[in-house]
């Protein structure tokens, strides 16, 4: 039965068990029971499991150096005995278990996703993406010089990611990742370039980001893909209008007052 069909009793049960089996594995330096719920098919299982390996990191300091050893042994190993997608699931709890670490210890995890970045399998660089973004919430001065250092990276999946990756920062501190995003307003790949347009139309919307942003679009020289964000972020204001702090005709005003792109 999946997680969320079972009662919230149940549920609560299943929890605290998944909490005392990992533990246990950890005070004793197995890793048994912590493969078994991180390869499980029920995404709500894996995403306890990685929870209850970030809570253990904080309460029980003395665990911190095995979590870090048990999960760098997870990411590295293809752990033959598990089939391959139960593997991918693995690996991909890993990332997100180092997320919950990188939060606040992000010097602890950065290794997990300088090799997360470059996984076989999308399920876990799509874990990198995720963990990022938490990350750069609560952690942003690391972990945006960290995603820095990947802008111009050749490979365009890995720019993608990391664009992708920073958004939720942006949602609260526009300013914080614009220079970033910035350093792609020519990037020549499409996927990566629609990335950033979304990006943009994505931060845009929240309490005050659209004077930043527009100030800040004011700045870049490559006036088309610019004039492509400005039209997503209207149409943003439309499609999210439950959530946008401005009407889009609010929007539009403000973009029409406010845009004066470089000459």
């Amino acid at each position: 039965m999946a997680f969320y069909d079972l009662p919230k009793e149940e549920r609560n049960i299943l929890v605290e068990k998944i909490n005392r089996d990992i533990a246990e594995d950890l005070y004793k330096n197995k890793i048994e029971n912590i493969i078994i719920y991180f390869s499980d098919e029920d995404t709500y299982i894996r995403k306890t499991a990685y929870l209850a390996i970030g809570k253990l990191f904080y309460s029980k300091p003395e665990l911190q150096k095995t979590i870090l050893f048990n999960l760098k042994t997870l990411l590295k190993s293809d752990t033959s005995n598990l089939l391959s997608t139960a593997s991918d699931k693995v690996r991909q709890t890993v990332i997100n278990a180092a997320g919950e670490i990188g939060k606040f210890h992000f010097e602890k995890v950065q290794a997990f996703f300088d090799t997360g970045l470059f996984d076989k399998h999308h399920s876990v660089r799509n874990a990198v993406i995720g963990s990022v973004k938490k990350m750069s919430e609560k952690n942003p001065i690391p972990v945006l010089a960290w995603a820095k250092t990947y802008l111009k990276h050749a490979d365009k999946e890995v720019r993608r990611e990391i664009c992708h990756g920073i958004e939720l920062r942006g949602r609260t501190h526009p300013q914080d990742i614009l220079p970033l995003l910035k350093e792609l307003e020519f990037d020549e790949t499409k996927r990566v370039s629609d990335t950033l347009i979304h990006v943009l139309g994505q931060i845009a919307y929240k309490n005050g980001c659209l004077k930043t942003v527009v100030a800040h679009l004011n700045t870049w020289e490559n006036k088309p893909l610019v004039e492509k964000a400005l039209d997503e972020i209207i149409d943003v204001h439309n499609r999210y209008k439950k959530f946008a702090v401005l009407t889009q005709e609010e929007a539009i005003a403000f973009i029409d007052g406010n845009y004066k792109p470089l000459r």
